[in-house]
């Protein structure tokens, strides 16, 4: 099944380009318009109201990365993509492709609902890397949004942390309105140990009627060395993965699209906790989508989206070298595998219309994810006990009105309601909750708006939480399942201020900044806690060792189990800012999170530390051609499980040339001091410096 589904996406991608390619040799080539570059903050995203508004007058923490921010970065993975955004960290793995997104300093678990054309990823695997990750190529990824806190509650339960919604190319990525159809061809290639990758597109579209895009790519890259020249071994990968996108339009303001997205991962490692065996790992991810929108033309009523989705993403690991493993009976070529797959469906309208004075959005509508987990183990029976097969059935329904008085006051109101039931072996739970959301904007002077907002999230206990019942290998001890967590409960409160001005300094320039500081306060927050009774860790420890008080913790450990420790409390500020004089651009992005436990006045191991990034870009030869450099600094921290995070500066160069309309080339170079850094959570030392170079060339025509 998971060859046949991945196989299927790549031919089916091949052939758009093949037919599409065909219909290029019989006609003339055309000319695309250059690709604008407006200033970040007036994109438009619909992530945080599922209605259409700009980022400058968003009414809450929202981000978004661009199609040109991405070709700029020539990002080697999403982790890339997200490091300069304020309050968002990655935790990574070098030795495995996976990634996981913290915002304000929450994350694991579907605290941070992560979003593939609007198809949850629930992907989760226990270990000593993050719980909770998922697997993207970055040459696939068209626009990012980002929204922190839970004032996004209409996209899902869970999110208490924020979503993170990735969109992925399709027919606009290669053709330009006036064009029917196209070919495009990336390639990159990297030092340092990043490879090269190559992405072919095609798309064609059957006039106004129906559209097709197909993109197939394949990046390699091996192992890398960090800013001391030390090799990080077993950081090498494959990927290899097939998009198709098919759009119909039945009538005027209908839209059905289908899509279809494949995978494949090859790598080996140590498995997650890097000790001394080794794994071979073929990790296949996919994500099927099917909807349909009707924005009446006549009737300001309907605005209907309707979207089912299934995704999945299956590990199969290999043993290869037992190491500490042997002991236990674990032999070369054993296999395990974990798998966990999410069916769902979001359903939606937006009537618009006006009460006196008052201009309504009116948004409402329901939601599911079902997911199933299945684990197989035939090397060890960790992953069946640390990852327990089973389901989880989430049901939503909300409610929203987008209010608007005049041009000074706008108010926000919604209303969520939650609900899951949890099933494995013996255990099984449920709950409910009702979120409300209250934002208020008022525009005391022209250009500035100043907002408030109070929301609540509601994530319900995982599968591996609540189920998680076994040995941890060598050192041995227990972790036991509690079928009576309590779901968490965000409370945010946020208040912040959107600026955009325009012809500040000169005809053309503009000015856009967002600052916002927040307080989340987590009821019932679960994490794993350590207690009695001690055990031994190794075998021939007489068990009364373990008995005394204050047991020697190099020989005995204790029972672990999730639990909620009652309260937490994160508190911060972001801002983000730019201006765009025509002639170059100026940016800057930074945030500073605080988070504790309110019981134990303990920091939250998960609160990434201060960061501030800032871009100078230039254009010259009637803006063909972008020079600039970025540089992050990023604070010291204490918080860390396993050991402090020293404070490190980045310094990064990038160029982009457009030769012509249909081919242009990229050059960007990270760490360029070659800085020996450890990020935040990350397990090794990050790569030094690395070059990396890109050129597309497209054939297009009308």
């Amino acid at each position: 099944m998971r060859s046949r589904s991945l196989a299927t996406v790549a031919a089916l991608a091949l052939l758009a380009g093949s037919v599409t390619l065909a219909r290029a040799q019989q006609a003339p080539a055309g000319q695309a318009a250059a690709a604008d570059e407006p200033v970040v903050l007036d994109t438009v995203t619909v992530t945080a109201t599922k209605t259409s508004e700009k980022l400058i007058d968003t009414l809450g923490g929202v981000s978004q990365i661009t199609q040109a921010e991405i070709d700029r970065a020539q990002p080697a993975s999403v982790s890339d993509l997200l490091k300069t955004v304020p309050g968002v960290a990655t935790q990574v793995s070098s030795n495995d492709p996976m990634q996981s997104i913290n915002i304000r300093g929450l994350q694991d678990f579907g605290r941070v609902n992560v979003l593939v054309d609007g198809a949850r990823q629930d992907y989760q695997i226990t270990g000593h890397n993050a719980q909770g990750s998922f697997y993207l190529e970055p040459e696939f990824i068209n626009n990012i949004d980002i929204v922190r806190g839970p004032i996004s509650n209409l996209y899902g339960s869970g999110a208490i942390g924020g979503v993170a919604s990735f969109t992925t190319r399709g027919i606009d990525s290669i053709l330009t309105p006036d064009q029917n159809w196209g070919v495009e061809q990336k390639v990159g290639v990297s030092s340092n140990g990043l490879g090269a990758f190559t992405s072919t597109s095609a798309g064609m579209r059957f006039g106004t009627v129906a559209d097709i895009y197909g993109q197939f790519i394949y990046r390699g890259a091996g192992d890398y060395r960090d800013g001391n020249n030390d090799r990080v071994t077993y950081t090498g990968k494959n990927n290899f993965g097939g998009l198709l996108k098919f759009n119909y339009h039945p009538g005027d303001g209908q839209t059905v699209s289908l899509s279809a997205m494949s995978q494949k991962f090859d790598f080996d490692n140590n498995n997650t906790s890097r000790g001394n065996s080794r794994w071979r790992n073929d990790v296949v991810t996919s994500t099927f989508t099917a909807g349909y929108k009707f924005e009446s033309p006549d009737n300001p009523l309907i605005n209907f989206n309707a979207k089912v989705y299934y995704s999945e993403t299956e590990n199969e690991k290999t043993i290869i070298v037992p190491g500490t493993y042997a002991s236990l009976g674990v032999q070369p070529g054993d296999k395990l595998s974990d798998k966990v797959g999410t069916f769902g469906f979001d359903i939606y309208n937006t009537s618009r219309f006006s009460t006196g004075s008052f201009d309504h959005a009116l948004t409402y509508g329901v939601d599911a994810a079902f997911d199933r987990v299945e684990t197989r183990d035939g090397a060890g029976g960790f992953v069946t006990a640390f990852t327990p097969s089973g389901t989880r059935r989430l049901l939503g329904a909300y409610v929203q009105d987008e209010v608007r008085y005049g041009d000074w006051l706008r108010v926000v109101g919604g209303l969520r309601y939650d609900h899951y039931q949890l099933e494995g072996g013996k255990y099984e739970s449920d709950g409910s909750h009702l979120s409300p959301k209250i934002t208020i904007g008022v525009t005391p002077i022209k250009g500035m708006e100043l907002y408030g907002t109070y929301a609540e999230g509601y994530r319900s206990p995982s599968i591996s939480e609540t189920l998680m019942d076994g040995i941890h290998p060598i050192p041995s001890f227990p972790i036991k399942p509690n079928p009576n967590l309590r779901p968490e409960v965000g409370h945010t409160f946020e208040i912040g201020v959107n600026t955009k001005y325009d012809n500040v300094f000169r005809d053309g320039d503009t000015f856009r900044a967002k600052l916002n500081g927040f307080v989340n306060n987590v009821d019932d927050y679960i994490d794993i806690v350590a207690g009695a009774p001690y055990v031994p860790g190794f075998p021939g420890i007489p068990p009364f060792l373990c008995n005394v008080p204050n047991p020697n913790p190099q020989i005995c450990f204790p029972t672990q189990q999730y639990q909620n420790i009652a309260k937490a409390r994160l508190m911060g500020v972001e801002l983000e800012a730019a201006y765009d004089w025509g002639g170059g651009f100026v940016s800057v992005a930074g945030s500073h999170t605080n988070g504790k436990n309110r019981v134990t006045d303990q920091p939250l191991n998960s609160v990434a530390p201060n960061k501030i990034s800032g871009t100078v870009g230039l254009r010259f030869l009637d803006d063909r051609l972008t020079i600039g450099s970025r540089v992050t600094l990023v604070g010291a921290t204490s918080r860390k499980v396993t050991e402090p995070s020293g404070g490190y500066g980045l310094v990064d160069v990038f160029a982009s040339y457009r030769y012509s309309d249909n081919v242009s080339a990229s050059l960007a170079v990270d760490n360029i001091f070659d800085r020996r850094y450890k990020a935040f959570l990350n397990s090794d030392y990050s790569t030094g410096l690395a070059a990396k170079f890109a050129l597309t060339v497209k054939l297009a025509g009308k």
